[in-house]
């Protein structure tokens, strides 16, 4: 939008420019016209007129050829007349047509005008729906992490009262009631930081539509990694099977009040429990970047097994080659283990027996690039060049999916 109001502004300045410059042009010769109008000896050539209309008329025995040098005379008189108003139409003519030029450059310039000052309030009232959006947003996050904690704080106040009940008969806590109290605080935490950060379920569930034409019906998909079901519930509403594995605890829960197919276990544990050829497909959303490189190597090979012939596997992840992805989103989660670059991931793939491996690049950073200069000089197409590497180098699309498919 600010691109636009930029363009209308410069556009409606030429506007003005040229319609003041035309303007001062009619002015001078409006002053030249009117000059020239002071300038005619009109009354003089009337008076001469006039004398010799006269002097015919009180002459009635003028013989013939005297009459013929009065008439002679009182022609030259209107000659004259004659040259004086084509010297002037000329003029004047130039000045109506100046001003109808002016004109139509007074309707151009205030259509731009009208087109700027409709692009500065519609910047400003998205400025102020976006401001509002924002707000919301946050506050939809606030209540679901309230809606959260208060679950949670029921489910560890049944905890914490057995705990008591151990320590009243003055015994040791087993180390697995301990984990009963500040697993389920930790799974609560990120489910939190990621309902903040992350975005809504349905912010979560537009970014994944584009993965749905991977899948078809009548083959069993495995979501490694479904945090709050979000990949499921696409599936489910295309009328594909699918079931769901994550490590924490409060994820899972979400999921299972949407009436998911989920658990909570290890996802290599759990990919390993499926036969061999099992499964119509594997999906897994920003979950890769948080694994060991040797448990990610093991996850795609076991991952290959698994999958039925003609069947696909995504891997999404955080993309490293934008810095803006990197700075921003990548490390901010502090559980992150390391960025996985696209070329990497899609070498782990291809050896571990997938073809067709693809790199999809995705949630484009379009607000964030580096305007272009509007110039189409020599100077400005070099910086132009320069400013498109900034581009690639600080603003590609966050993130990025490597796509394979067993033969």
């Amino acid at each position: 939008m600010q691109r636009t109001i930029e363009k209308l502004t410069q556009e409606r300045k030429k506007k003005e420019q040229e319609f003041f410059s035309r303007l001062d042009e009619l002015k001078t010769k409006s002053q030249e016209l009117e000059s020239q109008l002071g300038s005619l000896k009109l009354q003089s050539l009337f008076s001469r007129l006039e004398e010799l209309i006269n002097h015919s008329s009180s002459q009635d025995s003028l013989q013939d050829r005297a009459q013929s040098q009065v008439n002679h005379q009182i022609f030259l008189v209107f000659k004259e007349f004659q040259n004086l108003f084509s010297q002037n139409w000329e003029g004047t003519h130039d000045l109506l047509s100046g001003l109808t030029d002016v004109i139509q450059q007074g309707s151009g310039l205030i259509d731009v005008k009208d087109r700027e000052w409709d692009a500065l309030s519609s910047n400003h009232t998205g400025m102020i729906f976006k401001s509002m959006e924002w707000r919301v947003d946050r506050l939809a996050a606030a209540y679901e992490d309230v809606n959260l904690l208060i679950k949670k704080f029921l489910h560890l106040k049944e905890q914490l009262n057995r705990l008591l009940s151990v320590l009243n008969e003055k015994k040791m806590p087993a180390g697995a009631q301990i984990r009963e109290i500040s697993d389920p605080i930790e799974d609560w935490t990120y489910a939190a930081f990621e309902n903040r950060y992350r975005g809504t379920a349905d912010d979560v569930k537009s970014q994944q539509m584009e993965y749905l034409a991977f899948f078809s019906k009548g083959k069993k998909v495995l979501d490694l990694g479904c945090g709050r079901g979000e990949f499921i519930e696409l599936l489910a509403d295309n009328g594909i099977e699918a079931d769901g594995v994550d490590i924490n605890e409060q994820m899972i829960e979400i999921c299972f009040e949407k009436g998911l197919n989920c658990k909570k276990a290890d996802i290599l544990e759990t990919l390993a429990g499926y036969d061999d050829g099992a499964l119509g497909g594997i999906f897994s959303s920003q979950v890769i970047e948080h694994l060991p490189p040797p448990y990610l190597k093991r996850l795609i090979e076991l991952a290959y097994f698994k999958l039925a012939p003609s069947s696909p596997i995504i891997l999404e992840t955080v993309n490293p080659t934008s810095v803006f992805a990197l700075v921003q989103i990548y490390f901010l989660d502090l559980s992150h283990q390391r960025p996985i670059h696209p070329l990497a991931l899609q070498f782990l793939m291809e050896s571990a027996g997938f073809e067709e491996v693809e790199i999809k690049y995705s949630v484009p950073l379009d607000k964030e690039r580096l305007h272009d200069l509007p110039s189409s000089d020599e100077t400005a197409t070099v910086l132009n060049r320069n400013i498109d590497k900034l581009n690639k180098l600080l603003y590609s699309p966050s993130n990025y999916a490597a796509i394979g498919v067993k033969k």
